[in-house]
């Protein structure tokens, strides 16, 4: 007899929470910074060796998705001039956290071993050097592909990030 109540409290109380969930998560979204433009600076790795080509590549793909991907009007590269002047620019740096270089050879007969992977660590900052947003992002290239895969994989995962933090001015008027 006593189980009956027991049974209905408990899934009354299970209920309860787990309907209040969705309702507490709302709440918690992030308001997205505003900026102008983006600055991507050259990719730094002052403790992990960095091949020149994977770089090179890390930087090029990633302002490529940055301008088609990234949520921001106005991407930049490191130097340009016409960036010096943006009141709202916000400064990308990227510093290599992580690096293993994979085998395409041991992909194409195991698809298990030979996985290559990159770790960045992404810091947006204001043009004085106040810090708005950070996070790591890692690219890999685990199956198919050459080991440059990864680099455009990375520059994915970061236009994503900068898309659900940023939004452009234009995009806010």
């Amino acid at each position: 007899m006593r189980r009956i109540p027991i049974a209905t409290t408990a899934l009354a109380f299970f209920t309860l929470v787990f309907s209040a969930c969705p309702l507490h998560a709302q709440k918690n979204e992030r308001t997205k910074i505003k900026a102008a433009a983006l600055q991507v600076e050259m990719i730094q790795s002052p403790e992990i060796e960095l091949p020149a080509e994977f770089r090179v590549a890390l930087y090029e793909d990633l302002v490529r998705q940055l301008q088609k991907k990234g949520g921001i009007h106005d991407v930049f590269r490191d130097g340009d001039r016409n960036a010096k002047n943006l009141t709202d620019l916000v400064v990308l740096h990227g510093t290599v956290k992580g690096f293993k270089a994979g085998s395409e050879r041991a992909r194409q007969v195991t698809t298990v071993a030979g996985a290559t992977s990159i770790t960045i660590h992404c810091q947006f900052t204001r043009p004085d050097g106040t810090i708005l947003f950070e996070q790591d992002v890692n690219g890999k290239v685990r199956f198919f592909g050459g080991n440059l895969r990864a680099t455009y994989d990375l520059a994915k995962k970061a236009a994503h990030v900068t898309k659900e933090n940023f939004s452009s001015l234009e995009q806010a008027q």
